[in-house]
């Protein structure tokens, strides 16, 4: 018997969001909701049990928006501001749920968790601070309680080491601009990829459209859709235009369908 895994986007903008504060260009004012993007995050259920990959500065807001009521694992990406800054909600599962968080993470997003959330760590902590369990990851396979088996993928973010996520046939992958290619062979086979994609110029730490789709041309999953998208990229509408007929821009609140 299959398993069930639902994938639900809740964010696909870059660490500024889109719109970006104070910004007049037509994206920022665009009145479709599927260019309001909030920081990168995903949210997937796996038989009716849900995780969380990387808790931006909007994860509360997320956690509203999708009527989220329980949440078993949160696993991180990198430890950049943008992926874990709303970590200090995940108390309020612990208050729902009566136990701690667990994380999975590497030693870096760690180090860093304790350095930013200090008051969540050590010895006679303040009643009410966020409960969490941390699991350190590596570069090899791990299991989710109640969850499926994950394979990370290594790639670097400019160069600072980052993990994308395979699930069965679907895989995540955001704020890449390398991937070396041992790892890349990892997602062959993969019928649903997410895939890091900021704008059509090239920049330093992201891949660009260019890039992205070469990536997507070598693994030809079934169905793509980018992410981090920037608002100079274009609209959503825009930006679809430009793309193959089995790509398009993934937007927040996007659900797909998957079994494992």
């Amino acid at each position: 018997m299959k398993n069930k895994l639902t994938v639900k986007v809740l964010g696909s903008g870059t660490s500024q969001g889109v719109p970006v504060i104070g910004c007049q260009c037509d994206v920022c004012l665009s009145k479709d909701n599927r260019d309001k993007r909030l920081r990168s995050s995903l949210l997937f259920t796996w038989n009716d049990v849900n995780f969380v990959i990387d808790t931006g500065p909007d994860f509360r807001t997320q956690m509203l928006r999708e009527d989220v009521r329980s949440l078993r694992a949160v696993v991180f990406t990198h430890e950049h501001k943008d992926h874990v800054a709303g970590l200090d909600d995940v108390r309020s599962f612990n208050f729902l749920e009566g136990r701690s968080m667990e994380l999975f993470c590497t030693k870096a997003v760690s180090e860093t968790l304790k350095r930013e959330f200090h008051y969540a760590f050590g010895d006679n902590l303040y009643p009410g601070v966020p409960r969490v369990n941390i699991n350190i990851i590596e570069n090899k396979k791990f299991q989710l309680p109640d969850g499926p088996e994950i394979t990370p993928i290594l790639a670097y973010h400019y160069k600072m080491p980052v993990f994308g996520f395979r699930i069965g046939d679907f895989a995540y992958m955001t704020d890449v601009k390398t991937i070396p290619v041992d790892e890349l062979k990892k997602l062959i086979g993969v019928k649903t990829l997410i895939l890091d994609c900021l704008r059509e110029e090239p920049h330093i730490s992201h891949l660009n459209l260019e890039e992205a789709l070469d990536i997507i041309d070598y693994l030809k999953p079934e169905q793509s859709f980018l992410t981090h998208i920037s608002h100079l990229f274009g609209t959503h509408t825009q930006i679809l235009n430009k793309l193959p007929r089995s790509v398009a821009p993934a937007h927040d609140g996007l659900v797909i369908n998957c079994e494992c």
